[in-house]
């Protein structure tokens, strides 16, 4: 395994690109994989590391190679900042696919929670002109093949997460603008890309609606998505392992921890 970080901004370490790259050495020659990028949640102010190495290893064992990126939060959270550090990291990907041994055209982002917003906003923003990596880049340079969400925010009305909703909104004229840009639901049209969305009902942290939103959304416009609700469970179970269930059993329950199986099954079919 190869693990290695790229700076995606100048002058800035805390936007970065961490890699888990499978190595073709010796007798081992693996084809060009499919490619996920984890994106760990934290309400856009922190980043749960359980949610971004284990995720990455996840996929790594079960054949992807797999990235973790570290997007700006805090007082760097306002958007299109973070949307922009995604399109920065699969821009970075497809241009070095070969380096990384991935096909270009099967480049997944996988976020949690309020990265699982995130995840959502480039598969549903992905062709705006503020999404953009750069004033040059080519359309369709940044798009993903899909997105996994994982209990993720999606809405910025009367389901929103609302510390998220105050760090990527921001304050003042345009705080409104973008609460209407940054609900997901909203924002659903043909270019948006399929989606596999997986949730616990009772989640007494970011509202089950906020998944049924976005399904809903996809369902209308006929774009593919498969969405898992689980009846019992607490928020930010990650992979659902005992190295991510913080010592708590709730979090390590093995039938939610078969969304993981689901989620690569879609991802193979995508």
């Amino acid at each position: 395994m190869t693990c290695d970080t790229i700076y995606l901004r100048e002058g800035d370490e805390n936007v970065r690109l961490c890699t888990y790259i499978a190595n073709n050495v010796g007798d081992m020659c693996v084809r060009p994989r499919a490619a996920v990028i984890v994106l760990p949640g934290g309400a856009y102010a922190f980043l749960a590391e359980r949610e971004a190495e284990p995720a990455a290893k996840t996929f790594l064992a079960a054949g992807c190679n797999a990235f973790v990126l570290y997007y700006s939060i805090g007082e760097h959270a306002k958007y299109p900042r973070p949307l922009v550090d995604v399109s920065l990291a699969i821009c970075h990907i497809r241009e070095n696919a070969e380096k990384y041994n991935v096909d270009p055209d099967r480049i997944f982002v996988c976020g949690f929670s309020a990265g699982g917003h995130l995840a959502g906003a480039i598969g549903t923003l992905w062709d705006r002109e503020y999404a953009k990596a750069a004033s040059d880049m080519p359309f369709g340079m940044n798009k993903p093949r899909g997105v996994i969400l994982s209990y993720p925010v999606i809405s910025m009305g009367e389901y929103a997460h609302e510390y998220s909703r105050e760090l990527i909104c921001g304050a003042g004229a345009d705080a409104e603008q973008w609460k209407q840009e940054c609900s997901l639901e909203l924002q659903v049209g043909e270019n948006t890309v399929p989606a596999f969305i997986w949730q616990t009902q009772n989640d007494d942290c970011v509202s089950i609606q906020n998944s049924m939103l976005y399904a809903q959304a996809l369902i209308a416009h006929n774009i593919p998505v498969e969405l898992h609700i689980y009846p019992k469970g607490p928020h930010g179970m990650s992979v659902v392992t005992a190295e991510t269930s913080q010592n708590d059993p709730a979090k390590g329950d093995p039938h939610i921890g078969g969304w993981v199986k689901s989620a690569l099954e879609w991802l193979q079919i995508v």
